[in-house]
């Protein structure tokens, strides 16, 4: 943390400018607890890199450039997430949405009982890829090239979605 004089002046300095944080939370966010949570996380971004801030460029560009890269790694997560998900077959998502958490916690089982069961590899690769972790990042985690880490990631989901199948009876 800064010291008390720090602080003051950046409350201060995010207080003369913190519409630029209302539109931008308002521009990539519909969800009031969503915008809440983004604004939350811009001023957490602004705070840590308020020391790196020099007076080359105006506050509020600066802030503005902060805010915005915040907004559209979070737009990003978010799309990636759902991708993500309407990606995997119904049969492994079910549990999320059916109300029976017996059977919730069925699926979520087998999901882990079928990735314990792949070879070493492959499970640190699928948990590598379910941790959002991007190809590239597993690549360089694993050693592998990116190409043959997406071939790697398409097989094991279609093993996954076997595996579900096949139980499903």
């Amino acid at each position: 943390m800064g010291t008390p004089e720090q602080d003051e002046v950046f409350l201060a300095v995010i207080e003369q400018n913190k519409g630029i944080i209302y539109k931008i939370a308002n521009s990539f966010k519909k969800d009031e607890d969503d915008k809440k949570d983004l604004m939350q996380e811009i001023v957490l971004q602004l705070w840590r890199s308020f020391s790196s801030y020099d007076d080359r460029s105006k506050f509020s560009t600066w802030m503005y450039r902060v805010a915005l890269n915040v907004a559209i790694a979070s737009y990003r997560k978010e799309k990636k997430k759902n991708e993500l998900i309407t990606a995997l077959p119904e049969s492994m998502i079910a549990f999320v949405n059916d109300e029976d958490i017996n059977y919730k916690e069925h699926e979520l089982t087998l999901l882990h009982q079928f990735i314990n069961e792949l070879k070493e590899l492959d499970r640190a690769l699928i948990l590598l890829y379910l941790e959002e972790k991007s190809g590239k990042e597993i690549a360089e985690i694993l050693g592998l090239s990116e190409t043959n880490i997406r071939t790697k990631i398409n097989r094991i989901k279609e093993q996954l979605k076997q595996r579900f199948s096949t139980n499903k009876l």
